[in-house]
């Protein structure tokens, strides 16, 4: 499903996708390939979370998949041997300069209300991490996927340590073949190249 709301004046387009759904990485792939912008030289992937928590390992997970693959076109920042969390987050990128004609995807778990939970959500402009853990952290990316692991509730630190693998992984991996996907159409990859490491 497509949503449309207003967000500090800018208009947000979000896709709303089940987790389980099988079409998920083509639902994913179409709504990459709407928002990546004509003359994009470079696609930087960046994988937010840790690999201590499985409920926020989303990120790390994605990043994990998709490294090294299209390395002319892909590059992965975070994953499950470097996770970028909230220690690693600023340091990381308080110095970096991304070249021009440069698109950033931010991939991490959030909480939501009870009706997108367990859904993939697409969505364009910056994301803004930690928000679910009141955390103050820079805003970074021109769009996200973020996996809605859990509804926001009090016991969220508690959730989070037990959140279920067998959904962190199917979204990882749907995630990880979109993104895939759309790469590989954008940039005309050969179709019969592997979608994953």
């Amino acid at each position: 499903m497509l949503y449309q709301s207003k967000d500090d004046k800018q208009v947000r387009l979000r896709t709303v996708i089940p987790f389980e759904n099988k079409l998920a990485p083509l639902l994913i792939r179409d709504a990459l390939h709407s928002l990546i912008p004509d003359g994009t030289d470079h696609i930087f992937v960046v994988g937010i979370g840790s690999n201590l928590i499985s409920g926020d390992s989303l990120g790390p997970f994605v990043g994990t998949l998709l490294e090294e693959l299209y390395p002319n076109h892909l590059t992965v920042v975070g994953n499950l041997r470097y996770p970028l969390d909230a220690t690693t987050l600023v340091p990381v990128f308080s110095n970096k300069t991304l070249p021009k004609n440069s698109f950033v995807i931010c991939i991490d778990s959030v909480l939501g209300t009870k009706n997108i939970v367990n859904s993939i959500v697409v969505q364009n402009g910056s994301f803004s991490p930690g928000v679910g853990l009141n955390q103050r952290l820079p805003s970074l990316g021109d769009c996200s996927i973020m996996g809605v692991v859990l509804e926001n509730d009090s016991n969220l630190e508690h959730n989070l340590l037990y959140t279920n693998l067998h959904l962190i992984y199917t979204m990882a991996t749907n995630i990880a073949k979109g993104i895939s996907l759309a790469i590989r159409q954008y940039y005309r990859y050969p179709s019969n190249g592997p979608i994953l490491n």
